[in-house]
């Protein structure tokens, strides 16, 4: 009986599991199906993303080469649009320059009228006319009363001779001899040729167009020209009447004054023509570009 009992406790672990005995590995354990079937899944998963990755990194290269196109295109429609803005102001002013040329011919001297005899000389000149005049009459009415016999005759005769003597006083070229200032009557002519003058050249500078109107387009570099003291003289000038208007040297130093405005917003904008056209050729449009003239 304790035989058997003792083999039958030899015989039990045989029929066991396996059992850790020191020195050996473990066992691997056993994979089961559905384990199996979630690594393949995943593995599928992710090589599908790697693959979208993959085309999205080609999309992406491929559209690389169209945005560059669309940037030119943009940067040459801007260029475009500069070029078209330029060229109109170029237009422009070269339009204003051909306009107002004329005031460059401009005679200072002849519409300021510095020679131009101011009232004290004019008072003066009249003073003496009239004591002229006075003393002419005295003298002829003392030879009258002596021909009717209210004075005695050498009274008379001396009268004659008075009046004879201050008539050649009244005479330019013996006033000259005694004097050298001008007569009222030289003063007189002097005003009407001067303002005579100033009037022929302001019709010269008008031509058949007018000037001054055309001018008036440049005030953008002078405000000055948008003066309204100025808006009778622009009207007048438009309707090609401006030069008989100037009646007076009032009329003709505000005439002068707008012209040396003018004068200076064609200097201003002949300066904007060269920088523009200097811009011009520096970014290479011939358009834009001013040519000058051929020479014959």
């Amino acid at each position: 009986m304790s035989e058997n009992h003792a083999v039958d406790n030899t015989g039990a672990p045989a029929t066991s599991g396996a059992v850790l005995r020191p020195g050996r590995a473990a066992d691997p354990v056993p994979v089961a199906p559905e384990s199996a079937i979630n690594a393949a899944q995943r593995t599928a998963a992710l090589q599908a993303e790697a693959e979208e990755d993959g085309r999205q990194d080609d999309s992406g290269h491929e559209a690389q080469p169209g945005a560059l196109e669309d940037g030119e295109d943009s940067s040459s429609g801007s260029q475009d649009i500069e070029q078209a803005l330029a060229d109109s102001r170029q237009r422009k002013l070269r339009l204003m320059l051909r306009q107002c040329d004329r005031v460059l011919l401009m005679d200072f001297n002849l519409l300021a009228m510095s020679d131009w005899p101011d009232n004290y000389q004019m008072a003066a000149a009249r003073r003496s006319r009239d004591l002229w005049v006075f003393s002419a009459l005295l003298a002829a009415s003392l030879f009258l009363s002596g021909l009717t016999g209210f004075v005695p005759a050498w009274m008379a005769g001396g009268g004659f001779g008075a009046f004879v003597i201050i008539l050649l006083f009244g005479v330019p070229f013996v006033r000259r001899i005694y004097t050298s200032r001008p007569s009222y009557m030289d003063l007189v002519i002097r005003r009407q040729r001067m303002l005579r003058d100033a009037r022929k050249h302001a019709q010269h500078l008008e031509g058949k167009d007018g000037l001054i109107w055309q001018c008036a387009r440049m005030a953008e570099f002078n405000p000055v020209l948008r003066n309204t003291r100025f808006s009778e003289l622009l009207q007048l000038s438009e309707q090609r009447v401006l030069p008989r208007y100037l009646t007076r040297r009032e009329h003709v130093r505000l005439y002068l004054i707008y012209l040396l405005e003018a004068e200076k917003a064609y200097g201003k904008a002949q300066q904007a023509f060269f920088e523009g056209n200097q811009d011009a050729i520096d970014r290479g449009w011939q358009a834009v570009a001013a040519v000058p003239a051929d020479r014959a």
